[in-house]
This record gives C-alpha cells, structure tokens and sequence, in this order.
C-alpha cells in the first residue's frame, strides 16, 4: 500500500523546529524527516494583529531557511505557536514566576492558541497556513498552577504549558479546534498542504 505522501520521497525533508513534540508529531504522520533548528530574532512589528503574530515567525524562519541554508532538492517545515489571552500573546515565560503569572490569567477562562506552518520546497515559494483552537481552562487553584511549575517546568512552552502534560489532563475542561495544534502543529491542515507537493 502506498504512502498518501509518497509525493514527499523526492525531497529530502527538513524540519526547522527546536520542538520535541513537532518532532513526534511529524513523524506521526509518516513523515521522514530530519531535524535543523533555526535560530532567527522574533521579533514582530508592533502593529501586527495578534492572530497575525504565529504564521509571520513561522514565514520569518522559512525564508531565513531558503536563503542561507536550503539546498536544492530539500522541502523545509518551520512553525512557530502561540497563546492569546486578553487580546495579548503571551509567549515562553522567561522565569518560573512568569510561568505562574501565565497560568493564573489562564485560569478560569477561554484563550486562543494559534500555530502558523511554513513549508517551502526546492528554493521555490513559501506556503503558509494558519490555525486557530479555543481553549477552556477550569478555574486552578494556586497550590495546582505551583506544582506543575515546579514538576513540568514549562519554560519552553507559549503560554506555560503543554496541553499533553499533567496540567492538560486535570485542567482543560474543553477544546474547540485541533488539539495537535495546541501541542504546537496542526497535522490535518499540514497534511492536505504536503499533499500538494508535488
């Protein structure tokens, strides 16, 4: 039986992503790929609307992939995720304190997560997808917030934590969209782009 992504066996993949859970996430999908993180500056104009933010970082690391390191005959995958929570973005904490400062405006309470995906193949054009999911924290108490800080240390999550963790278990009372988008890529909607590959 063939792979519905056979067209894919002509490239050689690449995704640009420092993210365990991309990684696993790819490789789900059938994907074989290999792995080269990115290093750009994130910074974003100011006045970009915050859902804007995701797919702009994502587009930022795709073209700084093509035009420095791509070679020919590679199909590159960046993405870039963030949380949304009172119409600001909140990314990864820089301290524990942060985290928790996070985590208590999260609580109780509905965000948006917003992965953008950037895919481009052959030094050609970049392709850009964005995903939105509603997310719907029960109210945390401060004693639950204080220990998943201090066990999962989520220091490397936008928005403090990771929806596959302790804290998406007894904490998420409801999801509207993509749950693999809020672990940080939206597989369905990827899928039908790297489809399109040919």
């Amino acid at each position: 039986m063939e792979n519905p992504l056979e067209n894919l066996k002509k490239y050689s993949v690449v995704l640009a992503s420092g993210s365990p859970r991309r990684r696993e996430l790819l490789a789900m999908m059938g994907v074989e790929f290999d792995v080269r993180s990115v290093d750009v500056d994130e910074t974003y104009p100011e006045h970009l609307a915050p859902e804007d933010v995701a797919p702009y970082l994502s587009e930022l690391k795709a073209r700084h992939y093509r035009d420095n390191l791509m070679q020919s005959g590679q199909l590159v995958i960046t993405a870039d995720t963030v949380v949304i929570a009172q119409g600001r973005v909140l990314g990864k904490p820089v301290s524990k304190e942060d985290a928790v400062k996070m985590l208590r405006m999260l609580s109780g309470s509905t965000h948006q997560v917003v992965t953008g995906v950037s895919v481009c193949a052959d030094l050609r054009e970049i392709s850009t997808i964005s995903v939105s999911t509603q997310v719907t924290f029960a109210s945390l108490t401060d004693s639950e917030i204080d220990y998943y800080v201090e066990r999962y240390r989520p220091m490397d999550k936008a928005g403090a934590y990771g929806i596959q963790e302790w804290i998406g278990c007894i904490g998420i009372s409801s999801i509207q969209g993509s749950f693999y988008n809020v672990m940080g890529l939206p597989t369905h909607r990827l899928y039908q782009l790297l489809a399109q590959k040919v």
